[in-house]
């Protein structure tokens, strides 16, 4: 029981220290941009294309949606990727870590307790963003996603992967590193998974298996591409599908239990070996 207080006491304490951080402020900018020019975009979507159908129309407004949240899981992505190698290796060089340590306080529930308060950090910008964004597309175009709850939390799980890489990686190279190198891997994952979509669309085996070996190694383009097929109507796969393979914006099915039950390892083992690098490491 003790070990659970600790662990949500860090928790706490990191969420408190990320909100006080330049990054979030970063983060908040970049939003409120995004979301006055997604709120401009979708005012002008009837007045550029006068005289669509309502299904033309509800492609356009799902298609755009699509791409205005990617951009918002660019922003989460960049924050947590930038967060998590400061949370912890910037401790260790500071020389705040050796000094909670030298309290009976195990490694392993500092960690933990830091990748939770990270995770919190991480959901609570996706829902609040996104829930932002579904107002300002209902209000503009008339268009709410169906399954909005199940979306996010997808948005949310793809970025407790990257935070949870960003973290394993703080514990063997310098935070700036850290975060470079998460965000390298998280937009190539992304190309890797368009290229693949290509090689779908193409019937070309060896290209689409691009992008499943990508989505294996890491789930942050997989967990993605089950949050577009939330955001989307559920007609347009039937009507639009074929006309739309390949498209980096589009998802033909929802994720399967096995894929998230992958994503959900993943996260467990990564985050084993960011608590085994962080054992040996020197203070």
């Amino acid at each position: 029981m003790s070990a659970v207080r600790t662990v949500l006491t860090l928790a706490g304490l990191t969420l408190r220290e990320a909100a006080r951080r330049k990054v979030l402020r970063s983060l908040a900018v970049l939003t409120v941009l995004l979301l006055a020019l997604s709120a401009w975009g979708f005012s002008r979507l009837d007045a550029e294309f006068g005289g669509l159908t309502s299904g033309e129309a509800r492609l356009a407004a799902s298609t755009v949606l699509n791409l205005v949240m990617f951009g918002f899981s660019l922003i989460a992505a960049l924050g947590t990727a930038f967060l998590a190698g400061p949370t912890l290796s910037g401790e260790v060089e500071s020389g705040t870590a050796l000094a909670m340590l030298a309290r009976p306080v195990r490694r392993s529930t500092v960690l933990v307790g830091k990748w939770l308060g990270l995770v919190a950090f991480g959901s609570a910008f996706v829902a609040l963003a996104g829930l932002a964004q579904f107002v300002v597309v209902q209000v503009t175009v008339g268009y709410w996603p169906p399954r909005p709850v199940a979306g996010l939390a997808l948005l949310a799980a793809q970025t407790a992967v990257l935070l949870t890489l960003g973290l394993l990686l703080s514990t063997v190279i310098s935070p700036m590193a850290s975060g470079v190198v998460a965000v390298g891997l998280f937009g190539a994952t992304w190309i890797a998974g368009v290229v693949g979509g290509i090689g779908d669309a193409l019937g070309n085996e060896g290209v689409a298996r691009v992008g499943a070996v990508s989505r294996m190694l890491l789930p942050t383009d997989g967990l993605w591409r089950g949050a577009m097929n939330a955001f989307q109507d559920p007609s347009l796969l039937t009507q639009f599908a074929p006309d739309l393979g390949g498209s980096p914006f589009f998802s033909e099915a929802p994720l399967t239990a096995a894929y998230l039950g992958w994503a959900a390892l993943w996260v467990a083992v990564v985050l084993g070996l960011a608590g085994m690098a962080f054992s040996r490491r020197d203070l």
